[in-house]
C-alpha cells in the first residue's frame, strides 16, 4: 500500500458499520490496519503459510485482514497490549465501558503507549442519559434533527439509507478526529481519545440548515422547502422509460438552461422561478414534460448544458458512466466495481484498493507487528488466538 498515511499504524477492534468505515478509509490512504476479530466458535484454524482466500465483495473491509483474538481472556487484552506499544491508532466501536471491562480502556492503552491516539465510535457518545442505550443510524437521526426533514410533503419521514449517521456522521467524522489527533500529537507528542458519536455527527452535517432554521429560511413541513424536493427545479422526475431524471437548477442562469432544454424557454405564461406558490404549477409543466422522453433522450439534449441535469444511476450503471470511466472512480475487484479511495493527492497517491482476505495465517499478519511465529503458534496453543 502507498499513500499519504503509509507507515501509520492502526489497530481496528472490529465491529459493524461505521467503525469499520473509518478504517477502511485510513487504510485506502496508506495506512497498515491489523484488524482484531472476534472469534467464532468452531471455526477451523488457518493452514500454515496459508495467504487466504479473496473477498472481494466485502468492500468495507478492503486493505486489510484479520486476527482473531478473545479479547474476553486476561491473555487477549495482554497481547493487544503489546500490539499497541507499536501502534498509532486504536478504533474500537463497543458501548461505553465494554473496552474498560476488557482491560483496554483509553488509560490501559495510554499506559503503554502515550502517543497512542484512541478512535471511539458509539451512537449517543461516552456520557448522557442515552449513552448505554442501543440504536441505530434511523434512531441518531431522529434525535439529531435530521430526520424530521428528511421527505416529501404529505409524507413520513424517509429513512436515507443509513450514509448520514453511520458513515457521514460516524464512520467519517472519526477518521476527520483522529487525523486531527495525529496532527496535534506532532506538536505535544502525546496521544489523546477521539469520542466520535452518530448523533453528534449528524447533528453535525445539519450545521447550515440549523442556521437556516434560526433565521425562518426552512420550514418544519418536509418537501416544502429549496433542497427537500419542496421546489420543482430541485427534484426528481420520471422519464417515458420508467427511469429518473434529476434536476437540481437552483441559481437563474442554470434554470434558463433548464427551460431551453425542456422547450419551455418561450413561455410567458410560467411563474416565476422563486413564486413558491406557483411552484406546483411548474411542477407539472416539468413532469409532463420529461415524461415525455426517455432518459437517455434527455440526457443527449441537455449534454453539454450547465442545466445541472443528470440521469439517476442505480449502483450498476455508475460505474459506466463516461465521466466515472474518465476518472477511474470505480475499480475492479475480482470481479467487483467498489468505489475508488478518496479524496485524491497530487504527491501521494493512493494504491488500487486490495481484498480482504480470510483464512490467513496469523503468523503471517502479525509478523508485520514483530510477532515471531512461535509467539503465534503458542498464542493458538492456549486459545488466545484463532
Amino acid at each position: 500500500m502507498s499513500g499519504p498515511l503509509d507507515g501509520v499504524r492502526v489497530i481496528e477492534l472490529a465491529g459493524i458499520g461505521p467503525a469499520p468505515f473509518c478504517a477502511m478509509l485510513l487504510a485506502d490512504l496508506g495506512a497498515q490496519v491489523l484488524r482484531i476479530d472476534r472469534p467464532v466458535p468452531g471455526a477451523t484454524p488457518a493452514p500454515a503459510g496459508s495467504s487466504g482466500t479473496a473477498n472481494a465483495w466485502d468492500v468495507l473491509n478492503r486493505n486489510r485482514s484479520g486476527v482473531a483474538v478473545d479479547l474476553r481472556s486476561a491473555a487477549g487484552a495482554e497481547f493487544i497490549l503489546e500490539l499497541a506499544v507499536q501502534a498509532d491508532v486504536l478504533i474500537e466501536g463497543f458501548r461505553p465501558g465494554v473496552a474498560e471491562r476488557f482491560g483496554l480502556g483509553p488509560n490501559d492503552l495510554q499506559a503503554v503507549n502515550s502517543k497512542l491516539v484512541y478512535g471511539r465510535m458509539t451512537g449517543w457518545g461516552q456520557q448522557g442519559p442515552l449513552a448505554a442505550r442501543a440504536g441505530h443510524d434511523l434512531t441518531y437521526l431522529a434525535i439529531s434533527g435530521a430526520l424530521a426533514h428528511i421527505g416529501r410533503a404529505d409524507q413520513p419521514p424517509t429513512p436515507p439509507l443509513n450514509l448520514v449517521a453511520d458513515f457521514g456522521g460516524g464512520g467519517m467524522l472519526l477518521a476527520f478526529g483522529v487525523m486531527a489527533a495525529l496532527v496535534e500529537r506532532a506538536t505535544s507528542g502525546l496521544g489523546q481519545v477521539v469520542d466520535a458519536a452518530m448523533v453528534d455527527g449528524a447533528a453535525l452535517l445539519m450545521a447550515p440548515l440549523f442556521g437556516a432554521w434560526a433565521w425562518g429560511f426552512w420550514s418544519a413541513e418536509r418537501g416544502t422547502n429549496l433542497l427537500d424536493s419542496g421546489a420543482p427545479f430541485y427534484d426528481v422526475y420520471e422519464c417515458a422509460d420508467g427511469e429518473w431524471l434529476a434536476v437540481a437548477a437552483l441559481e437563474p442562469q442554470f434554470y434558463a438552461k433548464l427551460l431551453d432544454g425542456l422547450g419551455l424557454a418561450e413561455r410567458s405564461d410560467l411563474p416565476d422561478q422563486n413564486d413558491n406558490a406557483e411552484w406546483p404549477v411548474l411542477r407539472a409543466e416539468f413532469t409532463e414534460v420529461i415524461s415525455k422522453k426517455t432518459r437517455d433522450e434527455w440526457v443527449q439534449v441537455f449534454g453539454d448544458q450547465d442545466a445541472c441535469v443528470a440521469p439517476v444511476l442505480n449502483m450498476g450503471e455508475a460505474p459506466a458512466h463516461p465521466h466515472a470511466v474518465s476518472r477511474s472512480s470505480f475499480p475492479v475487484l475480482d470481479g467487483v466495481p467498489q468505489p475508488a479511495p478518496a479524496p485524491r493527492f497530487g504527491r501521494t497517491p493512493a494504491s488500487v484498493p486490495q481484498p480482504s482476505y480470510e483464512g490467513v495465517d496469523p503468523a503471517l499478519l502479525l509478523q508485520g507487528w514483530g510477532v515471531s511465529a512461535e509467539r503465534v503458534s503458542a498464542l493458538q496453543s492456549e486459545g488466545t488466538i484463532t
